[in-house]
């Protein structure tokens, strides 16, 4: 048996646009960045912070020191399941290909990456425009499971901030509890705890790469606290295209605003 979850406020790419309205969905840190200093475009349904007046320089920032960008926009699904099926619909909506889900480690397939963060629980994010499709896949396979099985969009449960740049560890250890030191948190390391004082999820996609996740109604707060913590290092926001090119950059590809 299968059932898809009932949160369909939650799922940006089901609202439905007519000749006359076409809705974009906003970030909780849009406020916070236009604040800043942000110039927004709208990609892929979504009002994203594309630049701060200076690529070069944020390019420069994740070069050199650290920069930190909204990447709210993420698609997030979380799939329920037992442990034994768990891993049978995450390979089905892989084309049949198995997935490793391991606790405390993030697999990178298709520009998805699939964050185990219970035996019965998995977080998949993907690029905006991924979103809706890798939801029909994850139905499709859920909806062959003997047990009981769930698949639910919540994008708008959390906001995300990417911080990039050799100095993101210092950074995040101004305000964040967890040791994301590289012999703590290798490359692909999922770390569930305190971020900025809240409930979050950390991830390192890459080399000095790491994505945050907190709860959707702390955006402005913790934009704040991350920005207060980046300029004492030399940092500063920056936008979806700097971070985009930083992301070539780095040694292990994750899933990019």
């Amino acid at each position: 048996m299968s059932a898809s979850g009932s949160l369909e406020f939650l799922a940006v790419a089901a609202t439905n646009a007519d000749a006359r309205f076409a809705p974009i969905a906003r970030s909780p840190l849009a406020g916070a960045a236009a604040a800043a200093g942000a110039r927004f475009e709208s990609r892929d349904g979504w009002s994203v912070a594309v630049d701060f007046g200076n690529v070069a320089a944020e390019r420069q920032a994740i070069t050199e020191t650290v920069g930190f960008g909204d990447s709210s926009q993420l698609g997030k699904l979380e799939l329920q399941a037992s442990g034994e099926e768990l891993a049978g619909i995450v390979a089905g909506a892989c084309g049949g290909e198995a997935i490793p889900l391991q606790f405390g480690t993030a697999t990178a397939e298709r520009a998805v990456w699939w964050c185990p963060l219970t035996p019965s629980r998995v977080l998949a994010l993907c690029p905006p425009a991924s979103t809706a499709g890798l939801r029909q896949r994850l139905e499709a396979a859920a909806a062959q499971a003997t047990g009981a099985a769930s698949v639910t969009e919540v994008t708008t449960l959390y906001g995300a901030l990417t911080l990039a740049g050799p100095l993101a560890v210092e950074l995040f250890a101004r305000f964040c509890a967890l040791d994301l030191r590289p012999q703590s948190t290798p490359l692909r390391g999922l770390r569930p705890g305190s971020v900025a004082r809240t409930p979050g999820l950390v991830l390192r996609e890459g080399v000095d790469r790491y994505l945050a996740l907190f709860g959707w109604a702390l955006g402005e707060y913790v934009w704040s606290v991350v920005d207060d913590a980046a300029r004492h290092l030399g940092g500063r926001p920056v936008g979806a295209d700097a971070l985009a090119s930083g992301e070539s950059q780095q040694a292990e590809v994750g899933t990019g605003a």
